[in-house]
């Protein structure tokens, strides 16, 4: 996968669990568990913005660009 997910890094720093970003930003705790995880192939900007605006942070922050391997010869 070429986009990686640092929600748990950004949780970390802003010592936040998963169950009370969940409740700040309105979405079930399992679907943000899904989103830490990286077990997600999509996400609403509206929820991002959500995140975004609890945590204080950028997308940046949470949304990493990696190229594949194979890609890059």
């Amino acid at each position: 996968m070429a986009i990686i997910l640092r929600l748990d890094r950004v949780m970390a720093d802003r010592k936040m669990s998963l169950k009370e970003l969940s409740e700040r930003v309105g979405i079930a705790n399992v679907n943000l568990s899904k989103i830490k995880t990286g077990k997600i192939s999509a996400i609403r900007f509206s929820t991002l913005e959500a995140i975004c605006d609890v945590l204080d942070c950028q997308p940046g922050d949470i949304l990493e660009f990696q190229r594949d391997s194979e890609k890059q010869d």
